[in-house]
């Protein structure tokens, strides 16, 4: 009887099990999935009016889709497919894209990997000046480089684009990866250095394997950031169907008179296809690569 009354008695929280802490994060479960539905409502909207008769998208709000008589089309993506030269824009897509994110990458890991452990004159000077580099606004630069491209021969191709896409991303890259360089362990690189490893050596059998989460992070804004890109596609590029990006293409689908814009709701989809299957099937890296550096282990 003496060790039951020394016992101390359970608090009623813990006598109920985890329920009280379901309770408290109730109000967070309930707020989350508001702010998700609301951010989602526009792209839900979008892609129920892909689907609808034109004329019923420019009389009807997108909601009234699920009431009698439902009307549901395949024509808008149909016109856009065959009638508006999406598909050559889509391979020029491509072909913008992925060179402009690989680039700048392969670029930013070698300057970044010289930022965060070697030493040279002038290395924290020159970084900062390639971190004030991300303060310059992108249209002052734009008559400059078009008339340097310009001079070369190199508007309206693809090796152009790449060299625009590639300047311009250089700064961020290089200030993200050289932080997420400099966040591994020293001892990594003085035992590679003491087995007799070159920096080319460390660099390519350490430091890149180890920075996967932070190269696909960077990869995946990169990636966004040139495939929605209309302004430097127009600059540098052109309205030429033969290498307009699906950027320039979907904005060329609305005449001057505002006709065909129903058109511009399929035409969004078929934009946002590979960004989705790019951004879904990286996002565990993706994560782990915001996440890389917060937390001291």
């Amino acid at each position: 009887m003496a060790e039951v009354a020394r016992q101390r008695p359970r608090s009623a929280a813990a006598s109920l099990g985890p329920f009280p802490v379901r309770v408290q994060s109730a109000p967070v479960h309930v707020a989350v999935i508001v702010i998700a539905l609301l951010w989602m409502m526009p792209t839900i909207g979008l892609l129920v009016s892909s689907f609808r008769p034109p004329a019923m998208v420019g009389q009807t709000g997108w909601w009234t889709a699920f009431q009698p008589p439902f009307a549901f089309t395949l024509q808008n993506y149909e016109r856009v497919l065959t009638a508006n030269n999406m598909g050559q824009s889509f391979v020029n897509s491509l072909f913008v894209a992925i060179p402009s994110t690989v680039i700048p990458i392969l670029i930013a890991a070698f300057a970044a990997y010289a930022f965060a452990w070697m030493d040279f004159p002038g290395r924290n000077a020159l970084f900062l000046v390639v971190v004030g580099l991300l303060v310059v606004p992108l249209q002052m630069t734009l008559i400059p480089v078009l008339r340097v491209f310009t001079a070369l021969g190199l508007t309206g191709t693809f090796l152009g684009i790449w060299l625009a896409h590639a300047g311009y991303g250089l700064p961020l890259a290089i200030y993200l990866l050289r932080n997420f360089f400099g966040g591994l362990p020293r001892e990594m690189f003085e035992a590679a250095y003491i087995d007799g490893a070159s920096p080319l050596v460390v660099f390519f059998r350490l430091v890149l394997p180890t920075s996967v989460p932070g190269l696909a992070a960077l990869g995946i804004f990169q990636f966004l950031w040139v495939w929605n890109d209309l302004l430097i596609a127009l600059v540098y590029l052109g309205g030429s169907p033969s290498v307009a990006p699906m950027t320039v293409t979907v904005s060329n689908l609305v005449n001057s008179l505002g006709q065909n814009w129903q058109l511009l709701t399929a035409a969004a989809f078929v934009s946002m296809v590979l960004p989705l299957i790019v951004f879904f099937s990286l996002q565990q890296y993706f994560v782990r690569g915001l996440l890389a550096g917060s937390v001291k282990g």
